[in-house]
């Protein structure tokens, strides 16, 4: 074997033993040590698997370093419909209660009357978008 090819080999050994000696997770996702535990990324532990299978020694300490780190595990869940909690105050809206929500808000007293106010309830996000940008085109008058 020729110097240049031994050169060659050595050095994709050593990164590929560098590589596998720190953990996929902890190389990928560095953000994720201690993040404590969870579900398994399944990404995280192909990669680890793989390493497992081509070099014994390495995959193992790769898993090892990975759980060590707590970097082998998923981020925290993400939120859904059932987290929203929805804080209602029930009162009479008055002109006087509507001017000072909209002083608080805006510097200024609310520039419409309450019977000029109306109540529409939307289930989803596109349901006010769709709303909102038909009430647009409809320079905000009721319909």
């Amino acid at each position: 074997m020729d110097k240049h090819k031994r050169q060659l080999l050595t050095g994709a050994s050593a990164t590929l033993l560098a590589a596998s000696l720190t953990g996929c997770g902890t190389l990928l996702y560095p953000e994720r040590k201690g993040q404590g535990r969870g579900r398994l990324d399944p990404s995280i532990v192909m990669l680890d698997g793989i390493g497992l299978l081509l070099f014994l020694i390495p995959g193992i300490i790769a898993f090892a370093v990975d759980f060590g780190n707590d970097t082998i595990y998923l981020p925290g869940r993400r939120a859904d419909a059932s987290d929203i909690i929805e804080d209602k105050k029930v009162a009479e809206l008055t002109k006087p209660e509507l001017d000072r929500i909209w002083q608080k808000h805006y510097g200024e007293n609310a520039p419409f009357e309450l019977s000029q106010v109306e109540r529409q309830y939307l289930n989803t996000g596109t349901d006010v978008a769709t709303v909102l940008s038909a009430s647009a085109r409809n320079n905000y008058a009721p319909a």
